[in-house]
């Protein structure tokens, strides 16, 4: 069976995104680049609402990326993707598909189909929607050592306490801190 995990960075007050979803604050050094080019190579389906989906498609298959992050260009071009949405008619990025269905009934499904694992990057409504439904099977959030003075709450909307155990901790040379979580038994 597929796993699910979550991949989002954080500002140390929670917000995944600041205001007009600007994520320019995030301390994406070399290390981290290093470390997100090597977990791209995995080859997990990536997942995104319709937000974050045109924000990626914006950047990563512009020769910006490519000179910028190559390693990281290359791998999330070739990926498998996924965008959930339901005003989204067509889509350019290589290897994307759109999915109208119903979110939980289909990662449902793909958790059962895919032969590889899936990973939701950003899109803050999906990632509440499987948490909220007890699909996510581990969490990872790279905490920044910043504090925003308004954006995107992570889990806006949780209905129900969502307790975690944490299962490994990675410390980046620019303060950045990557914390890795599996959900606790409800």
């Amino acid at each position: 069976m597929a796993k699910l995990s979550v991949f989002n960075f954080a500002s140390l007050n929670g917000y995944y995104k600041g205001l007009n979803g600007d994520i320019s604050w995030h301390r994406h050094g070399g290390e981290e680049a290093e470390f997100s080019a090597e977990s791209l190579k995995a080859n997990n389906v990536l997942l995104f609402g319709r937000v974050t989906y045109e924000m990626m498609a914006g950047f990563w298959p512009t020769p910006m990326a490519l000179e910028k992050a190559p390693l990281e260009a290359e791998s999330i071009n070739a990926a498998e993707k996924i965008v959930f949405s339901n005003t989204l008619q067509t889509v350019s990025w290589n290897n994307t598909r759109v999915v109208k269905s119903n979110l939980i009934d289909e990662i449902k499904k793909l958790k059962q189909t895919l032969a590889h694992d899936m990973t939701i990057l950003g899109s803050g409504s999906i990632l509440t929607q499987c948490a909220n439904a007890g699909l996510i099977d581990e969490y990872q959030i790279m905490l920044d050592p910043v504090v925003l003075g308004d954006g995107g709450v992570m889990f806006k909307g949780l209905k129900q306490k969502l307790a975690l155990q944490l299962i490994s901790v990675k410390t980046f040379k620019s303060g950045t801190v990557l914390l890795s979580y599996k959900p606790m038994e409800r």
